[in-house]
């Protein structure tokens, strides 16, 4: 069992950064994959990266590449969604998520276990 929590989020302005944590609670948080996703009013839930339970290999959907770093502590049971050069279209709220037993990460919202309650992000032009 694992529970997920994120924190972070915020109001910036274009161009500014934000780092998101999503804390586990759970011993087996480290066999899972994580991944984060994004959903603003009317909109889907959509993929924006994902990482290995190793901590060593990650995904990124086309609109964050370059810009956003996922990465993960796995003696802290946390990973992270470092976001950089962030535009108003990255305006959602923020989900992570775990696969148990997994090593690569889904980027289907079905694919996924346990879910955060999520945190807004709101960037302003």
């Amino acid at each position: 069992q694992v529970q997920l929590v994120e924190s972070g989020g915020g109001l910036v302005q274009a161009g500014g950064s934000l780092r998101l944590s999503c804390a586990a609670s759970g011993r087996t948080f480290s066999t899972n994959a994580v991944g984060w996703f994004r959903q603003a009013p009317g909109k889907e839930r959509d993929f924006v990266a994902g990482i290995h339970s190793s901590g060593t290999i990650t995904y990124y959907a086309d609109s964050v590449k370059g810009r956003f770093t996922i990465s993960r502590d796995i003696a802290k049971n946390t990973v992270y969604l470092q976001m950089n050069s962030l535009k108003p279209e990255d305006t959602a709220n923020y989900y992570c998520a775990a696969r148990r037993g997994y090593v690569s990460p889904p980027r289907d919202i079905n694919g996924y276990d346990y879910w955060g309650q999520g945190t807004q992000v709101t960037v302003s032009s």
